[in-house]
């Protein structure tokens, strides 16, 4: 097979263009496509048809559906990309699934229950469904470089790992998918946590926390230490603390900084590829066609994600 053919779920505006409601992930989606030689955009999706005739503008794609299970049933697609609110993933991903494509590419967080996450990975385990999700972070060069920096020995032995962000469900995904990252994927033993559930925001349809604090055990007795806050000015970093210094890796101004014992301050990390939003995802994207083709698991598999959407529920 020259090229796989790919539908897309959920084609919404680019991201504070006019009328967009989101962050139109669907394009980022698109580029990752577009960037690899064994994919093709055949099909797209979306209940509202104008949404389909904007994209399909800009990256192609050449049939137009607002039902997705009329897509499913008449493409004969290899690669779904869904990128809807999470409390549709679930029916959309095993529906995709029983349709007999190849693999998925879903938007996180995965689900809003325990239960739909498990759910969607058996479905597809069972069929030999490969299953992403987009954790896009695992292909940013801040946090690439800052595991290459803690594996060099640049702080010593890995002790701690600490984050702090927004919120558990649509931000803490992300960073404690960044904990195993960091730890080379090694399980985690236990968690607990203190949320504070008033004073948060709506995301996706999704109550959340106004604040928590939450610690996490790995088997290899490393600890990762989570804070989340609603507050304004409340930073996303992540930060990795050895026997011998510190690492952070943060979304800022400055991405990337080393302290090592016995000096005094920081030191700033220069740092090469491309952060964007819409270039790390398409690196996701590029790596779910490769992985189909060579017969590898990808870097964002359902069985990575689901440690990381464990600790959350």
């Amino acid at each position: 097979m020259d090229q796989f053919r790919v539908g897309i779920i959920g084609c919404g505006r680019p991201w504070k263009s006019e009328g967009a409601t989101g962050f139109g992930m669907s394009h980022c989606h698109a580029k990752g496509y577009a960037d690899s030689p064994h994919a093709k955009i055949v099909a797209l999706s979306d209940l509202v048809i104008e949404h389909a005739e904007a994209f399909q503008a800009i990256h192609g794609g050449d049939q137009l559906y607002v039902d997705y299970h009329e897509m499913l049933a008449k493409e004969n697609l290899d690669i779904v990309s869904i990128c809807t609110w999470p409390h549709l993933h679930a029916g959309m991903v095993i529906a995709a699934a029983e349709a007999g494509v190849r693999a998925i590419h879903c938007e996180k967080p995965m689900a809003p229950t325990w239960a739909e996450a498990k759910r969607m990975a058996e479905v597809c385990d069972e069929r030999g469904v490969q299953l992403t999700f987009n954790h896009q972070r695992r292909f940013s060069p801040e946090f690439i470089q800052a595991r290459e920096l803690l594996r060099s020995g640049a702080i010593g032995d890995l002790v701690r790992l600490e984050g702090q962000c927004g919120n558990l469900f649509d931000w803490g995904t992300h960073w404690f998918d960044m904990f195993f990252f960091y730890n080379d994927e090694t399980p985690a033993e236990w968690v607990l946590a203190q949320v504070e559930p008033s004073g948060g925001s709506t995301v996706f349809g999704v109550h959340m926390e106004g604040q928590a604090i939450s610690q996490v055990r790995f088997r290899n007795n490393v600890l990762g230490l989570l804070s989340t806050s609603v507050e304004e000015g409340w930073p996303l970093l992540t930060r990795i603390v050895g026997t011998d210094g510190m690492i952070e890796a943060a979304l800022r101004q400055d991405p990337l900084r080393i302290w090592a014992r016995g000096k005094g301050e920081w030191e700033t990390v220069a740092l090469e590829g491309d952060r964007s939003l819409a270039g790390t995802v398409a690196l996701g994207v590029v790596d779910l066609v490769a992985a189909l083709k060579e017969g590898r698991e990808p870097e964002l598999s359902s069985h990575k994600v689901l440690r990381a959407t464990e600790l959350i529920f």
